[in-house]
């Protein structure tokens, strides 16, 4: 049971569709051997030395389109699409170099930033200098809020959506969505939910095709962040504690409230009048300016 829980961590998959899995995996293995045996009868007068040379090449073949087949019944086809995608690359091998890195934005708001990161990576030339054999795409916006803001974005960019729910996404992370979308990169741009360490780990850097996952904070960590700091929350407790400078933190995503390791930092200053509504507008210039920029260093360093 150790094994099973350990793959199933693995693929981000709740126990229901798990065990579905298991049964898809099951029932193709067992139609791709029933099928292989029955073409090779026909194709073969006895059951000799080339018979079960050829039988297990045959059953190879026939695999996959078997349990393709299955996962139609058992519901599981999105699943088995991006497990064979993947098992295929490897196979056939994977140029990562040259290839797109696809990103996936979390966001539960407005999604301000969303739109600037999308646009930006948009552009022929993000980065003077930047090495363009590797482009960077914001191939999925993840959100929480079905009346959010970021969708509308995601929409008028043509950029496919996934509306998820707080029961599975601290279940699964939505692990096996974003792997079949070629997910490598999550950036989240004021997205309020806790990402689950089942997400954080298998999107750990290095990890299969994962790149990591970063978050960007309205303020100058390790100092106002935590459970319940966001936003405006952010803005009016910096100036109510008499602070002269502000600023935003971009850090690796862990399994704690911005705790992650600091990956950039950019400031700005604050005047006695300054509310914090004229704050909100310093970040959001800081936010606006650096969070695309930072993401492209990263990815293509």
């Amino acid at each position: 049971m150790g094994k099973l829980n350990t793959l199933r961590e693995k693929w981000g998959l709740g126990p229901v569709q798990f065990g579905l899995v298991i049964l898809t995996f099951a029932l193709g293995g067992s139609l791709s051997g029933r099928l292989c045996t029955k073409i090779l009868d026909l194709a073969f007068l006895e059951r000799n030395w080339a018979f079960w040379l050829i039988y297990p090449l045959f059953l190879t073949i026939l695999w996959p389109f078997s349990v393709i087949f299955v996962s139609f019944f058992t519901g599981q086809f999105s699943f088995f699409k991006g497990y064979l995608g993947r098992v295929g690359a490897k196979l056939f091998g994977y140029t990562g170099a040259n290839s797109t890195i696809h990103i996936a934005i979390f966001a539960s708001g407005a999604g301000s930033n969303a739109r600037k990161i999308i646009e930006y990576f948009e552009g022929a030339d993000a980065q003077p200098g930047a090495n363009t054999q590797n482009r960077i795409k914001v191939s999925l916006i993840v959100c929480n809020v079905p009346t959010a803001g970021v969708l509308n974005i995601a929409k008028e960019k043509g950029i496919p959506t996934l509306l998820i729910n707080k029961e599975e996404f601290a279940s699964t992370g939505y692990v096996e969505s974003l792997r079949n979308a070629d997910i490598e990169f999550i950036v989240l741009a004021g997205f309020l939910w806790k990402v689950p360490a089942v997400l954080v780990r298998a999107f750990q850097p290095g990890k299969a095709k994962a790149k990591g996952i970063i978050n960007i904070h309205p303020a100058l960590l390790p100092k106002y962040g935590g459970k319940g700091m966001y936003g405006s929350r952010v803005h009016e407790a910096v100036v109510a504690a008499g602070e002269t400078q502000s600023g935003i933190t971009i850090h690796w995503v862990n399994e704690h409230y911005d705790e992650g390791a600091i990956i950039y930092q950019a400031t700005c200053s604050i005047q006695k009048d300054d509310t914090p509504e004229i704050l909100a507008d310093k970040i959001h210039a800081l936010e606006h300016a650096h969070f695309a920029p930072t993401i492209e260093k990263l990815l293509l360093k």
